[in-house]
This record gives structure tokens, C-alpha cells and sequence, in this order.
């Protein structure tokens, strides 16, 4: 077949199977996983750039960090570079467990992963209203010490304790994608905008600065199938299909669905979770919209299946 280029955005969960299995090399075995069925798309003569979720693992950072400072009396990291550590440390599982299935596939390929900003508008009205939590559960005290003394916006979160909360601002610029580009049309598979990317604003002096936020994956994975001119987006999640009327007496799976299709589900606001499968419509619509060609949803699994035809949920324009 032509060369044809997709982008594969794989959540965060991805790599953590079993909530009782979290530690890196668990992770790492379920990467190794998730890149056979990515190897298999660049079997079939697909050129790829992925894109991945971090939730968990920046929780995990996070965790630590605010342990030693209490224990030992270390500093504390900052958000967005956890978010950095994090590209980094999925992005090596990724790359080392795909180069490893090219190898044994006989496929020369290189992988490579950018630590990659994404710049984010710093009047986004995300940041007048905090909602995603992140980090620890803190007592009163300390969350009305760390409010006042940090600037964190707090929340109680339902009898459990306080926790922190940031914004997640829209994404509007991927700031190297220049390099991903080059590395795209040489042939190389790119790891890029992990977990949306590292989120940065204007600094007013024509550069970027971090800022405390959290940027959906999947948006920032449409922004890049957007700013690449990819020929398809596809999601990987849980799932194999997409669904309406999820979990009720009614549901139906969907094998295909067209843009305006889409947005009248994602409309009528019953369909698709918020924080699940909303999100990610959302983001193929605006990938639709703005000329991206097709694009698909389903489980790692069933990737080699659903670019066959054979399952997934497909959506065209």
C-alpha cells in the first residue's frame, strides 16, 4: 500500500492493566503489548506518531515527590515537570518495546521520542475554574496553608480529604512540531505530545514558560493529526467499539459513524462520558472538521482487526 500516516493516541491506562500491577515493569510488559499491535500497522506499511495519556503515572510522581519533602525533606517537583518525567519514562517503555517488535520482525525503523510542549492559551477560561485533581489528599490545614502560601486552588473532594485542582486548557500550538515533522517524513516513528503534551503559555518575550495544567490527551493527539495532515486518528482505548446509550436496555454498538452523526450523539450529552469517551469524540470531530480524512476508535487488541474492517468504530466525514 502507499505510505499513509496515522497517529495512535493510547491512554495512560493503557499501561496499567491491573490496578494491583502498577510498578514500571509492569507498565513496561504492558507497552510491550500495546506496540505489537502498532507494529502490526507499521507491517501494513503505515507510518506512525504516538500519542499517550500520563494520568497515573504523574499521580505517581507527584505521590513521591510530596513523600521525600515530607520525610525527607526534599523538594517538591513541579506539575508540568512531572509531566516532562513522565514523557520521558512512557516514552522510553514505548520506544524500546517497539524497536524491540521491528527487530524481530526484520523491519528497519527508527523511534524516536520528543519531549514535547504544547502551548496553551493563558486566558483559557480553564484556568478561571480549576476542576482536574491532582496529587495527594491533604487535611484541611494543610490545603488551606498550601492554598494561601502556593497560590493552589483547593477542593474537598467528597469526604475524603483535599486535594488540589488545575485547569485543562485547550491545546493550541504543539512547539516542536517542526522536528516532527522531519522525523515523520524521514521514516521514523515519533512518540510526541505525551500526555497532551507539556502544557506552556506565552512568556511575553516570544518564548514559553510551564504553567500548572493538565491538556486532554486526545485533543492534543488531534491538534498533531491536524498540524501533520495525517490520514487517520485513532484512538485506542478500552473498548472495542463505541456505543450509544452505554449500559442501558437500549445500547447499541456502532461500526460506523459520520461526522454529523457524531455530533448530534455527543449533543444530546447522554451518550458518551465526560471524562471517557466524550473527550475523545470531540476530538475526531474537530479533527473531521478541519480535513482529516477518517478516523477510528477501539482496544489495542483489535487495532489489526479494525484496520481490516472486521470491528472498531469507524467515523468519516
Amino acid at each position: 500500500m502507499t505510505k499513509q500516516v496515522a497517529v495512535v493516541a493510547i491512554g495512560g491506562n493503557s499501561l496499567i492493566l491491573d490496578p494491583k500491577k502498577v510498578t514500571v515493569e509492569d507498565q513496561y510488559k504492558a507497552a510491550a503489548e500495546t506496540t505489537k499491535h502498532i507494529a502490526d500497522m507499521i507491517e501494513a506499511g503505515w507510518d506512525v506518531a504516538i500519542g499517550h495519556g500520563n494520568g497515573p503515572q504523574v499521580g505517581f510522581v507527584l505521590r513521591r515527590s510530596e513523600i521525600a519533602a515530607k520525610v525527607e525533606g526534599m523538594h517538591e517537583v513541579p506539575l508540568e515537570v512531572c509531566g516532562a518525567d513522565t514523557q520521558g519514562a512512557i516514552g522510553y517503555a514505548l520506544q524500546q518495546t517497539l524497536q524491540n517488535e521491528l527487530k524481530q520482525r526484520g523491519i528497519k525503523k527508527s523511534v524516536a521520542t520528543i519531549v514535547t510542549q504544547v502551548k496553551v492559551d493563558k486566558n483559557d477560561k480553564a484556568f478561571q475554574n480549576p476542576t482536574k485533581p491532582i496529587g495527594g489528599f491533604m487535611d484541611e490545614a494543610e490545603a488551606k496553608k498550601r492554598e494561601k502560601e502556593l497560590g493552589w486552588s483547593i477542593v474537598e473532594d467528597s469526604g475524603r480529604g483535599w486535594r488540589r485542582v488545575v485547569a485543562s486548557p485547550l491545546p493550541m500550538e504543539v512547539v516542536e512540531i517542526d522536528a516532527v515533522k522531519e522525523l515523520i517524513a524521514a521514516g521514523t516513528v515519533v512518540i510526541t505530545v505525551g500526555g497532551g503534551g507539556i502544557p506552556v503559555v506565552d512568556d511575553g518575550k516570544g518564548g514559553c514558560a510551564g504553567t500548572a495544567a493538565v491538556i486532554d490527551k486526545d485533543f492534543a493527539s488531534s491538534l498533531l493529526a491536524r498540524l501533520i495532515n495525517a490520514d487517520l486518528l485513532l484512538i485506542s482505548t478500552a473498548v472495542e467499539k463505541v456505543a450509544i446509550n452505554f449500559g442501558k436496555p437500549d445500547q447499541k454498538w456502532l461500526d460506523k459513524m459520520t461526522l454529523a452523526e457524531a455530533k448530534t450523539y455527543l449533543a444530546e450529552g447522554t451518550h458518551f462520558a465526560k471524562g471517557s469517551m466524550a473527550p475523545k469524540i470531540q476530538a475526531i470531530i474537530w479533527f473531521l472538521e478541519n480535513g482529516g480524512k477518517k478516523a477510528l476508535i477501539t482496544d489495542p487488541a483489535h487495532i489489526g482487526a479494525a484496520l481490516r474492517g472486521e470491528t472498531g468504530t469507524w467515523i468519516v466525514p
